[in-house]
């Protein structure tokens, strides 16, 4: 199943699978999602799903049951 993932404040949407890796519909979007240690504890990666919350790109998938989602990116320029 096809889901619409738009991504903010970029506004750039790509269609993704369910299950793929969000940091690889980021990057196929032409999206940078800042990354750390890459198991989801230094939270580098975190982004804001509208329809979810927060959670850790790195270890995170397009879920299962939405059509679209919007993904917000945060910004720290300490990283």
């Amino acid at each position: 199943m096809s889901v619409s993932v738009r991504f903010m404040p970029d506004d750039v949407t790509i269609e993704a699978e369910v299950g793929e890796p969000l940091l690889t519909v980021a990057e196929r979007a032409g999206i940078d999602i800042p990354t750390g240690c890459l198991m989801g504890s230094c939270h580098a990666c975190e982004v804001d799903i509208e329809e979810i919350g927060e959670l850790c790109s790195c270890i995170s998938s397009v879920p299962p049951g939405y059509a679209q989602l919007t993904i917000n990116l945060f910004s720290d320029p300490t990283w």
